[in-house]
């Protein structure tokens, strides 16, 4: 059976550690354990840590850390999504699952047909959001390291300065994605709702992404992702 896991934002190492409000409220509310009751932590170091509960209470828990193990090993392929912003759950979507999938980095972007407008108090929230969705990714699917949501871009500011061997943007007229060489960092440009612009997909051929496409039906903002991620570790990466 395996241990309650949870992420905390905070440096750990071996020893007696107070949890934040958030994950005490949940030890102690939610799952309703008691002292005694052995747990599993993780920081976004890589490393895990296994423990036990040593005093819970109403607004409080303590946790005696005891064994140190190396963490779920990330994939071999560093991949940087570029998601075009999109209305609703369909973001959220996208984010949870890109993590689940081994993506080390997620930047939305503003494009020409996006139709979110977001000033800078929501957009805050909304990063802080993502966020809290690619922990408790990890939270489930046993990555140690939480990969690293951007703030919001513009398209034409970001495909101007992301790194990488290989840069692709989906495309429905194009080469399948097994055309391509073996990188170790791949960026992947997906369009929001509506799809990229024939212009933002040659301004992007002029920063080096290649067009690619996965097949011969066009797949909802929030399925390609999914898709090409998972396409990309089965030729690339560690599945």
């Amino acid at each position: 059976m395996s241990l309650p896991r949870f992420f905390v934002a905070a440096p750990l190492a071996l020893g007696v550690h107070d949890l934040p409000e958030a994950q005490a409220h949940y030890l102690s509310r939610v799952l309703r354990l008691t002292a005694g009751a052995p747990v599993q932590l993780f920081d976004g170091s890589g490393q895990e840590y296994i423990g036990q509960l040593t005093q819970v209470g109403k607004k409080s828990v303590q946790v005696e850390l005891q064994q140190c193990i190396d963490g779920l090993a990330e994939s071999s392929l560093r991949i940087h999504l570029g998601q075009g912003l999109s209305r609703g759950e369909r973001m959220d979507w996208a984010i949870q699952k890109a993590t689940e999938l081994g993506v080390a980095e997620i930047t939305p972007l503003f494009t020409e047909r996006c139709e979110v407008r977001l000033n800078q108090e929501r957009l805050q929230k909304r990063l802080e959001h993502w966020q809290q969705i690619a922990i408790s990714a990890c939270e489930q699917c046993g990555r140690s390291k939480v990969p690293l949501i951007h703030p919001p871009q513009q398209l034409k500011d970001w495909q101007g300065t992301v790194v990488a061997d290989l840069k692709l943007v989906l495309h429905p007229v194009a080469q399948p994605l097994t055309e391509h060489a073996t990188p170790n960092r791949l960026a992947f440009l997906i369009g929001p709702e509506g799809g990229l612009s024939e212009a933002e997909v040659a301004q992007a051929a002029q920063h080096g992404f290649q067009p690619a496409r996965l097949g011969p039906r066009v797949l909802r903002t929030e399925t390609a992702p999914v898709v090409a991620l998972s396409v990309a570790q089965q030729l690339w990466g560690d599945f």
